[in-house]
């Protein structure tokens, strides 16, 4: 209920509330009335029975003190029954007297039970009778006849001294107090008809005179954009709730313009930053291998060496392809653009990691393969600034005074191709393994993290995947890349 109360619109809530109310106000008033009826009838119908029951004693009294029947027995009181039945069509009521040992002594109507006990009250009955503070009990007696009260209390002489127990039943007479009753609920129905039609024209103005402000509140706020032309709001004789809300809004849209204007001036600024640093990164990139390979070219070469012109094929064959890289780069960043596209050719994996493999002379790296050849659709340069990158980053993870060592590994599946690069080195920082896809780039000469954004993108382009894991003992790198 409280969920469906969320969903729907202030203005409904309002009205909706308001004619709930109403119309709960309209059942308690009724059940009110109804109850309050019901008590009175009570009330009444008790009080008539207690002075019937009283002018009934009197009466049973004077005829026994007339006739002398006190101390006599039972059976004269047979002889004076017409004028005990005289009593029943003065006051038009039925009643019975029965002695101290529950024996009949007249009788005009009994209950069921009485009559079943051979027209007696029971001994246990009249010792509860006699029991009570007032010698009265009363029963509801539901009989083939209907409903009805009845009152069993003791007769007393002039001396106080009990002599018999009077029975009485008192018939309601309902028809009248339910015929007035349902008179006055019925008037009073088609009054809380008309209070309810009253309720919804009024709850239906009510709420929408409420809820006007919040709609033309709600309107500017959808309108209202950190890169738009906000406007204020004016709004007339709004209430005082209302108002406030709107001083806010006007205050919330005089900031939102200079905090537009300073984010507008910092992202071109940190735009430029960002530039500056990728294209740093980039283009120092390659110039790592190149230094690396002129100073392995220079140790391996000598005089007189039948090798010499593969030494100078191969040294120039990487030179050229890291210049390639660096040309790339150039050329992307001077359309403004991140990266180049993938151009996608027919490559064999297994070579072109080796060659990049190769220009980090001295550094211990491992590689293993599954096949000899792989050949997959593959950008060679892209390839080649993902295997540097990665390389670079593990060995700038070198434990303290120890050389790290790296595996690379390459197995050929089904439907992909899994290269791993692992390193023995200090891990990922914690506080920075949430961060280290994201492309931001540091001069830090040591730890993780560097071009592993650029890294990211180009498996990505490729509908590939790469992800780690990392501990204290090292860090692995998986790539998957589509057959």
């Amino acid at each position: 209920m409280i969920s469906l109360l969320r969903r729907i619109s202030l203005r409904t809530q309002i009205f909706i509330s308001m004619i709930v109310l109403v119309f709960l106000a309209c059942l308690l008033i009724l059940a009110a009335t109804y109850f309050q009826y019901q008590n009175e009838s009570t009330d009444y119908n008790n009080f008539r029975l207690n002075r019937k029951e009283n002018q009934l004693r009197k009466q049973i009294d004077y005829l026994v003190k007339k006739n002398d029947l006190l101390g006599k027995n039972d059976s004269i009181w047979s002889l004076h029954k017409e004028e005990f039945t005289a009593v029943i069509k003065i006051h038009k009521v039925n009643y019975s007297v029965f002695n101290l040992q529950g024996k009949p002594l007249f009788t005009s109507f009994l209950p069921l039970k009485v009559i079943a006990n051979n027209y007696s009250l029971k001994a246990d009955f009249l010792s509860a009778i006699l029991e009570k503070s007032d010698r009265r009990v009363l029963e509801e007696n539901n009989d083939e006849i209907g409903r009805f009260q009845s009152s069993y209390s003791i007769l007393k002489d002039e001396f106080d001294k009990p002599y018999g127990v009077l029975f009485f039943p008192y018939f309601e007479d309902v028809s009248f107090s339910e015929n007035e009753l349902n008179t006055f609920l019925q008037s009073l129905y088609q009054i809380y008809l008309l209070m309810l039609v009253v309720a919804i024209i009024m709850a239906y103005f009510i709420s929408k005179y409420i809820s006007r402000s919040l709609e033309t509140f709600r309107e500017k706020i959808d309108q209202t954009g950190l890169l738009k032309e906000n406007e204020k709001i004016k709004l007339k004789n709004a209430p005082r709730d209302i108002a406030s809300l709107i001083n806010s809004y006007n205050k919330m849209i005089d900031e939102l313009e200079k905090s537009a204007e300073l984010l507008a001036r910092t992202q071109r600024e940190q735009a430029w930053q960002e530039m500056a640093k990728q294209v740093a990164h980039e283009i120092k990139n390659p110039l790592t291998p190149m230094r690396l390979t002129v100073q392995s070219f220079q140790n391996r070469f000598s005089e007189g060496d039948p090798d010499n012109t593969k030494k100078i094929e191969d040294f120039s064959q990487i030179l050229l392809e890291q210049i390639d890289t660096m040309s790339d780069v150039a050329n992307a960043f001077s359309d403004f653009a991140t990266l180049p596209k993938s151009k996608l050719v027919k490559s064999d994996l297994v070579e072109i990691t080796r060659r990049s493999l190769e220009i980090f002379e001295g550094a211990d790296i491992e590689l293993k393969t599954s096949d000899d050849q792989i050949l997959i659709p593959l950008d060679k340069t892209q390839w080649i600034r993902v295997t540097t990158n990665i390389i670079q980053n593990a060995l700038q993870a070198a434990k303290q005074e120890e050389k790290v060592k790296i595996q690379v590994g390459i197995k050929k599946n089904s439907d992909h191709v899994k290269i791993t690069f692992t390193d023995d080195g200090i891990g990922i920082p914690k506080s920075i393994q949430s961060k280290i896809f994201e492309p931001k780039f540091t001069t830090k000469s040591k730890g993780m993290g560097l071009g592993l954004g650029i890294v990211k993108n180009i498996i990505d382009s490729i509908d590939g995947t790469i992800k780690y894991t990392t501990s204290k003992d090292g860090t692995s790198f998986i790539i998957s890349l589509n057959l």
